[in-house]
């Protein structure tokens, strides 16, 4: 009998994590998910895959764990022994890390380079191959230097996150050419979905559109709508994580839609689905400025789509209408399309769906 593939994901319970962890599963993979211990579960987004350790049918097992602890780390490493590693774990919100720097630096690069070093060792002492994925961030590319930004774009990072993330990238880098790993960093755009968080932009918007059609909310309060970004699907994502540790050689990619659109375009087309003008509900709070801004990122996939054969299966207007009838469902509200009429949910789960095989 073949023995299943092992994967360990910092981040399991975040967004990425969530959905590359049921691609995965899919896969015939067994998971290992690193999750931080708090007093309040925070498995919300994986708690329809997970099941009993004791069941004899279990692939998904979690190990509680933090990107600060190296300790925790390199035991966890040594007790799973995975054949790939997705490091997805991390202060991941551009506007907290200008209150939180410290933190943010810390287990988003200190954080990486804890895990490299782990890596480094488990593989020099057992002789083991582990291909290992770093979760980069287009906000790395800061004040673009060019558009559309490409794999070999200079960096000109605008936030704690993003001279974090840099750290991350290099490191990988680094190791990848020191010690001969199989490191791959991918330069990730926007990447949006109904199990973004609530306090990001894109999903702030879709559930404040299903609580002003619930009555539970008059006012939504925003920063900067001109900034303009390359919003692709989350789900889509995980795939070109995953290809990435599947090719012969380790490199880097951009993984993107090609196209950018601003917050005015995301509101417009998320108030449309349920008649709503935006202008009606929307207010500028300065509060949600950044102190340095990031008014235009553009990917260019042409990398990923040529060696990954990937693409995107999901356009920026369908992204943003299977947002709201996400939260619309949660709510408990019926969803309707901008004319009025039901929604085409097969077209919709066509897309979602098709690059599963």
């Amino acid at each position: 009998m073949t023995q299943r593939k092992r994967a360990l994901l910092t981040g399991i319970t975040g967004q990425d994590g969530s959905y590359l962890s049921e691609f995965l599963l899919e896969k015939g993979y067994e998971i290992h998910g690193i999750m931080r211990r708090t007093s309040t579960f925070n498995t919300d987004r994986i708690d329809h895959i997970y099941e009993d350790p004791h069941s004899s049918d279990a692939r998904l097992f979690l190990h509680y764990g933090d990107l600060t602890d190296g300790t925790t780390l390199r035991r966890i490493l040594e007790e799973v022994c995975p054949q790939e590693i997705y490091n997805l774990g991390a202060q991941s919100h551009v506007r907290v890390s200008f209150d939180s720097p410290e933190y943010t630096v810390d287990s988003v690069g200190m954080g990486t380079l804890r895990l490299l070093e782990a890596l480094r060792d488990y593989q020099q002492r057992t002789g083991e191959e582990v291909r290992f994925y770093q979760a980069g961030s287009s906000e790395m590319f800061g004040l673009v230097q060019e558009v559309p930004q490409k794999e070999n774009t200079p960096f000109y990072p605008r936030s704690p996150y993003a001279c974090a993330k840099v750290y991350a990238h290099w490191q990988t880098i680094n190791y990848r050419e020191s010690y001969n790993l199989f490191a791959c960093n991918g330069i990730l755009f926007n990447h949006e979905s109904p199990r973004r968080g609530e306090t990001f932009v894109t999903r702030k918007v879709t559930r404040a559109v299903a609580r002003i059609v619930a009555g539970k909310q008059k006012k939504l309060y925003l920063g900067n709508l001109d900034a303009r970004r390359d919003w692709g699907y989350a789900k889509d994502y995980v795939r070109a994580m995953w290809l990435m540790l599947q090719q012969s050689e380790p490199e880097d990619y951009v993984v993107a839609t090609g196209e950018t659109h601003s917050i005015r375009e995301f509101l417009d087309i998320a108030f449309t689905r349920v008649n709503l003008n935006w202008q009606d509900y929307v207010e500028i709070d300065p509060r949600y400025f950044r102190p340095a801004e990031v008014e235009l990122l553009l990917g260019d996939p042409t990398k990923a789509k040529t060696k990954l054969n990937w693409e995107p299966s999901v356009t920026f207007k369908q992204l943003v209408e299977l947002m709201v009838d996400a939260d619309l469902e949660a709510i408990g509200q019926p969803c309707q399309n901008g004319n009025g009429g039901p929604l085409d949910h097969a077209m919709i789960r066509a897309n979602m769906t098709s690059f599963v095989s």
